[in-house]
């Protein structure tokens, strides 16, 4: 059996973070919603964040209790993993690439911000690949306006991640300078980072995955590489403003476009299972993205991003989010919130509430998709980095908008779980599906309360 949270002391609610020893309080009527009588609250004569870092005070019912749980291990798809990433993709791109590429060519390689497994010997096989068949390969943050649209943020974090220039035996060229290269038939114009468009050839290496924002035959992996990450900021921008069914013409017009200048030398792609493994890595030609092959290995990469198997929660802990967890801090495919204008949510899960309790440190404070959650504890927002999030929020457009939103901030993980089972609407003496999970990638197992016992899907084991 499991907690629901852990138990961390609650802060001195007199205690001040940075403040001036000379705040003052006063004392105003409030009422205690459970015990019928006015109270007197204190007010701190702060500003609003730092109230909020402080500690907010909430009247929860005394009966209120956080229901243990229990570990169960859920029921996955479990193809083979990959014995090799890096003797893979360089066996793939030597195999695949052998007639598009000339001695001397060079080639800018994508390299992305997300958490992918295996991330450094799948970049490595690649680089290798071309070096091979006689090219000049160099690296280039391919990751549209991450890192807080800086090419110092964008190279620092490759780096954090695992993919420095010794690590990946390659030069890494980062800019944030853009050059248009073509324009679609509807006028959209083409971008690629300066460096990039003055390669010979460019070639995305990513995972191939659903996306968070829109449908379509192709979502994430090589062609919103080339189109998007390559692009910079101007280039995710024009592709993030538009609702989900534009966003989705605007990236199959915009590679089709791409492909007909002769840049698109190809990609490598790879595909993860729900327990993190690497389970195809491919090599497509530059005609092959955006084409069948592409649509094939995305309908594939679907199967292996299961959503959380419970029909109804009312409270979902999640422990962990993050950039390299999900473009969107948690992904909207697990929980089922995608909260985009003219994107409907999952019909399963129906979650009431959302509790995050931590961001992982690679993320650099960029929480972009924030406001999928509820509740935060105090110290998740105060690791948030605004103006990252923002100019990421931003870029993002319409599906931006909802998810930059803050949550409610409340002193301790405690206070959050307390507050969700408060609010989720359920009254404090009736059962509640509480759904405990470490993030929503690789999602193997997860924690219950006793009534979903009666719930796990066929295949779930009790641990």
């Amino acid at each position: 059996m499991l907690p629901a949270g852990p138990t961390r002391a609650r802060r001195d609610p007199g205690h001040r973070i940075g403040g001036d020893a000379q705040t003052t309080r006063c004392a105003v009527p409030a009422v205690d919603c459970f015990h019928g009588h006015i109270v007197t609250a204190s007010v701190i004569d702060v500003n609003p964040w730092e109230q909020l870092m402080e500690g907010i005070d909430l009247p929860f019912h005394p009966d209120l209790t956080i229901p243990s749980l229990t570990e169960v291990a859920l029921p996955i798809p479990q193809p083979d993993p990959v014995d090799d990433v890096e003797a893979a993709a360089h066996s793939q791109v030597v195999q695949k690439l052998a007639g598009s590429v000339r001695a001397g060519m060079t080639v800018a390689v994508g390299a992305g911000s997300r958490g992918l497994v295996e991330r450094v010997p799948l970049l490595r096989g690649a680089i290798s690949g071309l070096r091979e068949l006689g090219a000049q390969p160099f690296v280039v943050p391919a990751m549209g306006s991450h890192g807080g649209a800086t090419a110092e943020g964008q190279r620092s974090m490759l780096e954090s991640l695992g993919m420095t220039e010794a690590a990946i035996d390659c030069e890494i060229r980062a800019t944030m300078e853009t050059v248009e290269v073509a324009r679609t038939a509807d006028g959209m114009p083409l971008y690629l980072d300066r460096n990039a468009a003055g390669a010979d050839r460019i070639m995305p290496v990513n995972r191939i995955k659903p996306h968070t924002c829109f449908k379509g035959p192709i979502e994430s992996g090589l062609t919103k590489m080339a189109v998007v990450g390559f692009g910079k900021q101007p280039g995710a921008a024009q592709i993030h403003a538009c609702g989900p069914v534009e966003m989705r013409n605007r990236l199959l017009n915009g590679i089709d476009a791409l492909k007909k200048t002769g840049r698109l030398l190809g990609g490598v792609g790879s595909l993860e299972s729900a327990d993190g493994q690497v389970v195809n890595v491919r090599a497509l030609t530059g005609e092959e993205v955006g084409s069948e092959a592409e649509i094939t290995l995305t309908d594939d990469a679907r199967d292996l991003v299961p959503p959380l198997p419970f029909d109804v929660i009312d409270v979902l802990i999640i422990e962990q989010g993050g950039k390299d967890i999900s473009g969107t801090t948690m992904d909207p495919n697990v929980t089922g919130r995608f909260w985009v204008h003219g994107l409907a949510d999952s019909e399963s899960p129906r979650v009431s509430t959302i509790v995050l309790l931590g961001i992982t440190e690679v993320s650099g404070g960029n929480v972009l998709g924030i406001g999928f959650a509820d509740f935060i504890p105090a110290s998740v927002a105060a690791g948030i980095n605004w103006q990252k999030t923002y100019v990421n929020c931003f870029t993002a457009g319409p599906s931006g908008v909802r998810r930059s939103r803050m949550p409610m901030v409340l002193p301790t993980e405690d206070d959050c779980l307390k507050a969700a089972l408060s609010m989720c609407g359920k009254a404090v003496d009736e059962p509640k599906n509480v759904v405990r999970i470490r993030s929503t990638l690789h999602l193997t197992k997860c924690w219950v309360s006793e009534p979903l016992l009666s719930q796990l899907p066929a295949g779930a084991t009790v641990l």
